[in-house]
């Protein structure tokens, strides 16, 4: 008997097998791992294996169709999860369907976070960082007169005080600073401010009626609390330094605040010391400046965190007229302008005052 044949046969199988073997190999591994490309594709409830697999392929994400089938075919691989991946061409098939089956979905929501005390320059920065918006975006829809009455409209704490030509941003003060999640990068700021308004709203709201009943209006107690916001840490030093504000007030004495000045040159208090010309320049924010006795900045400074709005309607019994605080953020009260005076020198000798530029 020949075997000759018989081996050949033999020998022609096994390159067969090896091929079809490579075949599949090949056909398992990555489209690309050099010329990475990133794609989100969606997997819709209710779609069959074979289905997902032809989106794969449409998406240019696994090389070869019948090869995925067969591999979730061999493996009994189930359990692929509907919803938004994000996959690339340097995943192989098994890297991917795994991805699926235990649902890595792709969340394209953004989130955000707004820091107490900071200003509309800030949200605006925060904005156009985290979305496909610009600061220029957000400063132009605060110049939209209609839209801002629109606003006051539907909130109950919006008034026309925030309609005073003097006021840089209207709605600076009154977007509640946390951390907010939007859908994703396309979101409007119209949208942003919507959602912060909302939980502005549930906030101030439960202070509603303490609130309707004080004697000063909601934008006087914001401006009051965005003032004591940037000038106390603790919640006792604020209720302190909100008594010192309005006990100054209705003496008819000048609020004199540096963090208002700061605010009204447009001056980050972490760039530099304040010049002499700029305290004593006016500007309805400034009240170190002049023709400001008796009177709050014409707006609110910053955004008022629950813990201000707290201390501004609960505060202190005590009967400071000053406060000044030193290089480390520490609060000194004192009652009569003899007493501020003594402390500041201490500060000075102590090293723990500000000095300002000439």
């Amino acid at each position: 008997m020949n075997k000759k044949p018989i081996i050949i046969s033999g020998i022609s199988v096994l390159v067969i097998i090896i091929i079809v073997f490579l075949w599949y190999l090949i056909g398992l591994g990555a489209v690309s791992k050099k010329n990475i490309e990133e794609k989100i594709i969606e997997i819709e409830d209710g779609m069959s294996r074979p289905e997902i697999v032809t989106v794969l392929k449409e998406n240019n994400l696994i090389k070869n169709e019948l090869v995925a089938k067969i591999y979730i075919k061999l493996n009994n691989i189930n359990g692929l999860q509907a919803g938004k991946y994000k996959l690339n061409t340097s995943m192989g098939v098994k890297e991917i369907l795994e991805t699926m089956r235990e649902g890595k979905v792709y969340d394209e929501s953004v989130k955000i976070t707004f820091i107490e005390g900071k200003n509309m320059r800030y949200f605006a920065s925060k904005i156009a960082e985290s979305t496909n918006n610009t600061e220029d975006d957000v400063f132009n829809l605060l110049k939209d007169k209609d839209y801002i009455n629109s606003l006051i409209e539907k909130y109950w704490f919006l008034t026309s005080d925030i309609q005073n030509e003097n006021i840089y941003y209207p709605l600076e003060g009154y977007l509640y600073p946390d951390t907010y999640a939007f859908e994703n990068k396309d979101v409007t700021v119209k949208e942003i401010f919507n959602i912060i308004l909302n939980k502005t709203d549930k906030v101030l709201s439960q202070y509603k009626d303490q609130i309707q009943n004080s004697k000063y209006s909601i934008h006087e107690l914001l401006i009051i609390g965005s003032i004591v916001e940037l000038e106390g840490k603790s919640f006792e030093d604020r209720r302190g330094i909100a008594k010192v504000i309005m006990d100054r007030l209705e003496k008819r004495m000048s609020i004199g605040s540096d963090v208002t000045t700061y605010y009204a040159v447009k001056v980050e208090m972490s760039e530099r010391n304040l010049t002499k010309e700029e305290i004593r320049t006016y500007n309805p924010y400034n009240t170190r400046g002049p023709n400001m006795s008796g009177k709050l900045p014409v707006g609110p400074i910053g955004a008022v965190s629950e813990d201000a709005i707290k201390a501004v309607l609960n505060p202190s019994e005590d009967d400071y007229l000053y406060f000044v605080a030193d290089s480390n953020g520490k609060i000194y009260f004192t009652k009569n302008y003899n007493e501020h005076k003594k402390v500041i020198n201490s500060l000075r000798q102590q090293g723990l005052w500000y000095e300002y530029d000439s």
